[in-house]
């Protein structure tokens, strides 16, 4: 049986009662036929991409860049080595797709590099580490309107830091900061910082792997309640990780795991929140530095991962994630060595451990100087893109970018009808499906005219993919529900 006719018979209206996943809010409301055979409203977005707007008018110099959304604030701030090197921060205002900026403040009159930042919620502060000619550091900042203040800066480690990397610890109330020390053989080290007003305290440093660490990078894994580290053994060129957990002021560490045998670099990750795994994406050197991913679960304290998924061949660099909560994706931004050094964007889905990823979109045709980076703001449901330009709009400047990977729960097969009328969620009521004739809750129709639902779930005339079509008006008030499949 693989058609919907051979399930149902004709009959006028062809009216068939279903479980609602998720409320439908009202009559006339397209929806989909889920995997449980219930029915789930249309819902999702466009793509957007809003203009790049400059955070400061100096020069960026070439110092990784760093971002953090402040929920109490609900400001995105990002951190970069502004002039001479200083470390700099600009609080960004998110409206729609447009980003506007404060006076920039500087945080630290040293050159800085290895700059990387974490949002404290309990505090409701951000945590900058960084190093400074190998001295390793650390400072909270408070954003206030449109602008930043700085607490002391904290000397978490006298010489040979560098590769910091900072995460926040939400079940602990920890900021975790791993890096490479290199007056210790280059081993990994991570070291438990507390905040308290604006000054932030650490414990011992504690070493995660004795082998020759580069770039380490955490993500927290809010289901498993850990913090998963990724990171590159320098002399044998392949990939580890490693599962901590934060205790007071100490961290504690499960058995390194080798992840692939591949040369990496540019290993970042973010946690997804729905599919409760951590995503990592990298350069893989050992594939023509393709763009690849991996999804990481955490048992216990041990990590376990999926296959490699290639979201591009192209060779990449400066590549970072986040995690789009509108729509449960993991953002990767990325430069596109093989294609003008342009800075893209694409989107994954989690499914088990494994991801499927969309089209790119191009934020930047300049080139990147500096790195770049990606930030959710959760109150305004985008993410913000960071990055030094090499050539445009101006060289060498910071810019940010406001985007939304879009995303939808409609396929080019999953449509099933329109709902007779609103329907609690786990509740029962009637949806009209395709062969029937949905009359209740359209207006304004074209008779005679062709109508498609769309991304959002919107009824129109447009046919641009992803929309799909349901049907012919018949009348102001009525489509006449094709049945195709």
């Amino acid at each position: 049986m693989t058609n919907l006719s051979d399930l149902f018979p004709a009959g006028a209206g062809k009216q068939v009662s279903f479980v609602a996943d998720g409320a439908i809010s009202a009559a006339g409301k397209p929806v989909v036929l889920t995997a449980l055979g219930k029915v789930a409203e249309v819902s999702g977005s466009s793509d957007a991409l809003g203009s790049a707007t400059a955070f400061t008018a100096a020069s960026v110099y070439p110092n990784p860049i760093a971002a953090s959304y402040d929920t109490n604030a609900a400001k995105v701030v990002v951190f970069y080595g502004g002039t001479s090197s200083y470390l700099t921060a600009a609080v960004g205002t998110v409206s729609g797709t447009s980003v506007s900026f404060g006076t920039p403040v500087v945080a630290n009159s040293t050159a800085s590099t290895w700059i990387w930042s974490s949002y404290d919620s309990v505090a409701q502060k951000i945590v900058v580490s960084w190093s400074e000619s190998g001295v390793g550091k650390a400072i909270v900042g408070t954003v206030s309107g449109t602008s930043i203040s700085f607490g002391a800066e904290t000397t978490f480690q006298a010489s040979g830091v560098y590769h910091t990397n900072c995460v926040y610890d939400t079940n602990a109330d920890r900021t975790v900061i791993t890096y490479r020390d290199t007056a210790d053989s280059n081993n990994g080290k991570a070291i438990v910082g507390t905040v308290s007003g604006t000054g932030i305290s650490f414990g011992t440093a504690v070493t995660f792997d004795t082998v020759y660490v580069q770039f380490p990078n955490q993500v927290y894994d809010a289901n498993a309640q850990k913090i998963s580290i990724v990171y590159q053994d320098a002399t044998a060129g392949d990939g580890w990780s490693i599962v901590g957990t934060v205790s007071g002021t100490s961290i504690s560490f499960g058995t390194a795991f080798r992840f692939t045998t591949d040369d990496l670099e540019n290993h970042v990750g973010a946690y997804d929140s729905v599919a409760q795994k951590v995503v990592y994406s990298f350069r893989d050197l050992g594939n023509s530095s393709a763009g690849t991913t991996i999804v990481g679960t955490i048992s216990g304290t041990d990590i376990s991962f999926g296959s490699e998924v290639v979201f591009t061949s192209n060779g990449v660099t400066n590549v970072r994630t986040a995690f789009q909560v509108s729509g449960g994706l993991v953002a990767v931004v990325y430069e596109d060595t093989s294609d003008s050094s342009k800075g893209k964007i694409i989107g994954g889905t989690v499914s088990g451990t494994t991801i499927s990823f969309g089209s790119n979109v191009t934020y930047n045709t300049g080139g990147i100087y500096g790195g770049n980076v990606i930030t959710y703001d959760s109150g305004q449901t985008k993410n913000v893109i960071f990055w030094g330009s090499v050539a445009t709009p101006t060289a060498y400047q910071g810019y940010g970018i406001v985007n939304l990977i879009g995303n939808t729960n409609l396929t080019a097969t999953n449509f099933i009808g329109v709902s007779d009328a609103a329907i609690l969620d786990t509740a029962s009521g009637n949806v009209t499906i395709k062969g029937g004739i949905a009359a209740t809750g359209l207006t304004s129709l074209t008779p005679g005219s062709d109508y498609y639902v769309q991304a959002d779930g919107t009824i129109s005339t447009v046919t641009t993919s992803p929309a799909v079509k349901i049907g012919k008006a018949m009348s102001a008030t009525s489509i006449n529900l094709e049945y195709q499949s």
